[in-house]
C-alpha cells in the first residue's frame, strides 16, 4: 500500500511541481531547522525566504514535498519521498525567530517517531557493519496560490548542536578520534565535564552523528546545565567504527578492546587544555557500546571519575571478577536499563552486575529499571506508545529517570533527585 501511495504521489503531484517551477522560475531559498528528539533527528521548521515583507501567513497555503536518498545505501521504499504536514506559520527572520514584520516565513512541520520522512538522518548497512548517517534530504515546497515553489537550500540551523565546537580530534597512537566539545559561556570558576559515549550506529568522522543520533546534545541544554551551576563542560568523543570492537572482533568484556587507552588520553589531554575543568568533578557515560566503554574506564580508572551514568549496559556480567567489583564498589553509578532489551539483555550485564555491587558494599550505586521504553513526552500515547526496549538512554537524555530499583526515589541531601541532579552532587573522594 505504501509503495502504491509513493507512485501516485509521483505521478499526481510532482507535475503541479514541475509546471509551477516553469511559470514561477527561479525558485527560491530555505533553510533547514533539524532538531533533536527522544527518537532521533527531525526537520520540524522550514525557513522560506520571501520576495518582500510581509505581516502575516497562513500555513494552509503551502505544501511541503521531501525526497530522501543516499550513495551511502538503500532507503526502505517506504520513507523516500512524501508529503510533509504543515501545522503551523509565522512570520520570521532568517534564523526562524518570529517577527512582527519580515522578509521569511517558518512553517512548523509535524514530527513523529513513526514518520521517517521527517529525518535527514538514516540507519544504514555499509560494508559489514550499520550505522547512522546524513543522507540527502531535498525539499519542494509550494504556495499554492500562486504557485511559487522554494528548492533551493540555503542552510541548516542545528540548535543547541551548533553552540558545540565540532573540530576537535586527537590522535593517540594509531587511533585517531574525533570529538565535540561544549563550553559553559561566562565561566569564572572550574566547573564539572559531562563525558556522554554513543552507542553503536553512531561511530564514524561527523560529531554531528553521536549528538543528535540519540539526543547527547540535550547535556548541554539550559535546563540541564542550569544543575552544574555556572554551568558543565560537555565532551562527546566518537569512534570511527564502534567502542566494542578488538583486536579481532567484537568483545563484550572478554577481551581487551582497541580504544579505551586513545579515548582516555583523550579526556585527560581535554583536561590539560581546559584549565577550568574541575578535576574532581568528572563524569563519563554512555549507552549500549558506549556503556560498555563507560564502564571499562571505570574499572580501569576508579579513581579518576567523580561518576559514571550508564544506559543498556553492554558488557558481560560473566566477564566482571569479584575483583573487579571490590576496585569499582565505591565509584558513584547509576545504571538505567529496560527489561524488554533484547540486544544489552539485563540478565546478562546490569542485573547481576547490579546485585553484586550491592552485596560488595556499594553505598552510591543506584539502577533505574523500567519494563519498556515509552513516550515521555504523551504526545504520541505515553505508556501506551513503545519504543524499541533497548533504546533506555532516553530517560537518561531527558533526565527523567528518578527511581531505584525498588521503586523509591532516589535521595540526595533528603530531596528526591533525578539522575543529573544527582550527578551534579557528586565528587570525587580525596
Amino acid at each position: 500500500m505504501k509503495r502504491i501511495l509513493y507512485f501516485l504521489w509521483i505521478v499526481l503531484l510532482m507535475p503541479l511541481v514541475v509546471l509551477a517551477k516553469e511559470v514561477n522560475p527561479p525558485a527560491g531559498s530555505y533553510k533547514l531547522i533539524i532538531e533533536g528528539f527522544d527518537w532521533g533527528p527531525a526537520v520540524n521548521k522550514i525557513i522560506l525566504d520571501l520576495d518582500q515583507p510581509v505581516k502575516e501567513i497562513n500555513a494552509a497555503d503551502f505544501e511541503v514535498y521531501v525526497n530522501r536518498s543516499s550513495k551511502d545505501g538503500e532507503i526502505p521504499t517506504a520513507s523516500t519521498a512524501g508529503k510533509r504536514a504543515v501545522v503551523y506559520s509565522y512570520v520570521s527572520d532568517e534564523n526562524g525567530n518570529r517577527v512582527e514584520e519580515g522578509n521569511h516565513a517558518t512553517l512548523v512541520l509535524a514530527v513523529s517517531p513513526i514518520a521517517p520522512i521527517g529525518s535527514p538522518i538514516q540507519y544504514l548497512r555499509m560494508g559489514n557493519r550499520g550505522g547512522n548517517v546524513w543522507i540527502d534530504y531535498a525539499v519542494t515546497v509550494m504556495e499554492t496560490k500562486s504557485g511559487k515553489i522554494w528548492n533551493q537550500e540555503a542552510g541548516r540551523i542545528l540548535p543547541i548542536v551548533d553552540e558545540f565546537d565540532l573540530t576537535g580530534k586527537f590522535t593517540h597512537g594509531n587511533v585517531t578520534l574525533p570529538y565535540a566539545s561544549f563550553t559553559p559561556k561566562g565561566l569564572t570558576a572550574k566547573a564539572p565535564l559531562i563525558i556522554w559515549l554513543h552507542g553503536g550506529g553512531e561511530g564514524g568522522n561527523d560529531p554531528t552523528i553521536p549528538l543528535l543520533g540519540n539526543k547527547a546534545f540535550n547535556y548541554a541544554s539550559p535546563e540541564i546545565q542550569s544543575l552544574f551551576g555556572k554551568g558543565a563542560y560537555v565532551l562527546v568523543p566518537q569512534t570511527p567504527t564502534f567502542w566494542m570492537q578488538a583486536a579481532d572482533g567484537m568483545t563484550r568484556g572478554q577481551t581487551n578492546d582497541i580504544y579505551n587507552e586513545a579515548l582516555f588520553a583523550l579526556f585527560q589531554d581535554f583536561v590539560a587544555k581546559n584549565p577550568n575543568v574541575d578535576p574532581t568533578r568528572i563524569y563519563v557515560g554512555g549507552c549500549s557500546n558506549g556503556g560498555y566503554m563507560s564502564l571499562k574506564l571505570i574499572l580501569e580508572h576508579p579513581d579518576y571519575f567523580a561518576a559514571g551514568f550508564i544506559s543498556a549496559l553492554a558488557y558481560n556480567n560473566e566477564f566482571i571478577s569479584d575483583a573487579m567489583v571490590q576496585k569499582i564498589k565505591n565509584v558513584p553509578m547509576w545504571f538505567v536499563h529496560s527489561k524488554d532489551d533484547m540486544t544489552t539483555k539485563p540478565d546478562e550485564t546490569v542485573v547481576p552486575l547490579f546485585e553484586r555491587l550491592n552485596k560488595a558494599g556499594a553505598k552510591n550505586v543506584h539502577f533505574s529499571y523500567y519494563d519498556n521504553v515509552t513516550d515521555i513526552t504523551g504526545f504520541y500515547g505515553g505508556d501506551d506508545f513503545r519504543y524499541p526496549g533497548h533504546w533506555s538512554w532516553i530517560y537518561s537524555h531527558a533526565n527523567v529517570a528518578r527511581k531505584d530499583l525498588d521503586g523509591s526515589p532516589v535521595m540526595l541531601e533528603g530531596r528526591p533527585v533525578t539522575i543529573m541532579e544527582w550527578m551534579a552532587g557528586q565528587r570525587k573522594r580525596k
